[in-house]
């Protein structure tokens, strides 16, 4: 059955005539990005207390008044405040194994779903106000704030007289019992949602003979959480492993799996990899948070100059575009931001990954399984026959791949994919040693943008400083020169967890292939031969970007050096 619109659904309980709905629904087209009730408050025709009775009716819930409702201590306890934070949900009461909370948004149904996951118990859902729910979590989470270290400790009372997890002996029974102990639900569901909510791009689970270690990587550096006590490990993992649905008595191969959640009402993967060691299995969870990853070019950080031409290499009808650097540098988001922008309904884009990270509407994505021969180079074949403008080739690893991309761009195809080399006019060589010809390269290659990531300052605590000659000399300019200009550094606060970063932005080197190039890529021209004269160009190199985003105040000088080299012109 069709659920009633909000809207309606006010006009029906007498709180707005039809003509104020109207006047409601032409405002909400001037800013589209709010919902229909928050309109109707602002524009001073309904209270909150109206919208949410109006959500409750739409949904089928109950609405309750936070501000009268007294909750058991021990009810808290089962919801940590991260978790209630991120759901935007308040624990109110417990009976018969069936958990109630009241949500500020009722539409995120995915939420009840992840906190059955999460918890262990049937949950079931009231509407409150946001304001209220808010308000009651800051007062009752104030004197029960959790941390890892109090989980850690419940951990120890609760299950650490147990001898199977002593003496390690695996029993698969015990193994699924102990994994579904709420104390180990309840550190898992902590470890996971703390770096969801830092933006976290990976959680490391790794035993050790003496320690079970977890490590976080936030913007491209791993940070140590509180380890776990060592006998806990097996518990952990199979309680990953479960939520993964991965086979928890395989204890000798790799395996890979994925978690969906509904985090604050946004779709979060965590794709889990299994691996075994000399001392259990070590997991690695990548964190996919679309919310995190904006796929725009005009958010990536790239300068105008060198957007403005990206821009036009995107737009080419046929040629081959390559983005080079290390593994995190934020090659995908990249490319997937190009396509984005080239989505258009009068243009075919298939592409072909390892793995899918987005789903993008609009775009035809090909996930590579090389178990039952779905390489990229076969993936490639087929997508030929596909009738595509544009293709996205994941990744050119071997020559029989980078021979059907050429021949993909011969045959009026704009190809894009990746490389792994340290810059731009590395890529050339990094194709002949493949076994392309230089007359196929010159024929087909038309750019390579090298880039690389490095944490931003946290705006919250940045402060200039007056760095030393030894630090400027890192950069290899003229003192004098480095002197005109104002440095500036993090000196960590709550916002950053004391990092002194917080996010991380980019550095581009766009190399556009012109005649010129053309001609000394033919003549067997040098790396450095071709990286000077694309500098007098106007190409600018990765340190060069790295000193203007330095000079703006957005970087240090140590992410700087630590993430380029300088290359000295001959």
């Amino acid at each position: 059955m069709a659920q009633r619109k909000l809207g309606q659904i006010l006009v029906d309980l007498g709180y707005l005539s039809e003509d104020q709905l109207w006047d409601v629904l032409e405002e909400q087209k001037q800013s589209p990005g709010e919902v229909i009730g928050q309109v109707a408050i602002r524009m001073g025709l309904v209270t909150d207390a109206q919208v949410t009775e109006a959500l409750a009716e739409q949904w089928g819930m109950e609405v309750i008044d936070l501000n009268e409702t007294t909750i058991p201590p021990k009810v808290l306890e089962l919801v940590p405040q991260t978790m209630a934070e991120i759901y935007k949900v308040m624990p109110i009461s417990l009976k018969n194994d069936v958990l109630t909370v009241a949500m500020a948004d009722p539409a995120n149904v995915a939420a009840l779903d992840d906190l059955r996951n999460f918890l262990g118990y049937e949950v079931r859902g009231v509407v409150s106000n946001p304001h209220d729910v808010e308000v009651a979590a800051a007062r009752a989470y104030a004197e029960h704030e959790d941390s890892i270290e109090d989980v850690l400790s419940a951990i120890e009372d609760e299950m650490g007289d147990d001898e199977r997890l002593l003496t390690g002996a695996f029993d698969l029974g015990s193994a699924e019992e102990q994994a579904d102990a709420a104390p180990i639900r309840k550190l898992l569901n902590m470890v996971m949602l703390l770096a969801i909510k830092d933006q976290a791009s990976d959680i490391h689970f790794e035993p050790f003979e003496e320690e079970f270690k977890i490590r976080v990587r936030a913007d491209g550096v791993l940070y140590e959480m509180v380890p776990p006590p060592r006998h806990l490990a097996s518990a952990i993992v199979t309680r990953i492993k479960v939520m993964a649905e991965l086979d928890i008595a395989e204890r000798r191969l790799p395996q890979d799996g994925r978690i969906e959640l509904n985090v604050g009402g946004n779709p979060v993967d965590l794709r889990v990899s299994v691996l075994p060691t000399l001392f259990g299995e070590s997991v690695v969870m990548r964190v996919l948070d679309r919310t995190v990853v904006q796929l725009d070019l005009n958010k990536i950080g790239m300068d105008a100059g060198t957007l403005a031409r990206f821009r036009e290499i995107i737009r080419k009808p046929n040629g081959i575009v390559l983005v080079t650097g290390p593994t995190g540098s934020g090659k995908t988001t990249t490319l997937y931001s190009a396509l984005n922008e080239l989505n258009e309904i009068s243009t075919k884009i298939i592409t072909t990954e390892d793995p899918i990270e987005y789903d993008i509407d609009g775009l035809l994505q090909i996930p590579v399984n090389p178990d039952i021969e779905v390489t990229f180079a076969n993936c490639l074949r087929a997508i030929l026959r596909h009738d595509p403008d544009k293709i996205l080739v994941g990744e050119i690893r071997d020559y029989e791949t980078a021979e059907i991309a050429v021949q993909s761009a011969l045959t009026g195809h704009l190809v894009f994919s990746t490389l792994h080399t340290n810059d731009a006019p590395t890529a050339i060589t990094r194709l002949l040693d493949m076994g392309i010809p230089s007359f196929l390269i010159t024929a087909t290659v038309e750019a390579i943008l090298a880039q690389r990531l490095c944490r931003r300052i946290c705006t919250e605590c940045r402060t200039e400083f007056e760095p030393s000659d030894e630090l400027l000399l890192e950069l290899q300019l003229p003192i004098e020169q480095a002197r005109q200009y104002k440095f500036y550094y993090g000196k960590g606060c709550a916002r950053c967890n004391n990092a002194g970063y917080k996010g991380r932005v980019g550095m581009y080197e766009l190399m556009d292939i012109n005649d010129d190039i053309r001609d000394m890529i033919s003549s067997e021209a040098s790396v450095d031969e071709i990286r000077n004269f694309a500098r007098t160009q106007g190409m600018t190199t990765l340190r060069e970007a790295g000193l203007k985003l330095i000079f703006d105040g957005i970087t240090t000088i140590d992410e700087v050096v630590r993430e380029t080299v300088m290359e000295d012109i001959d």
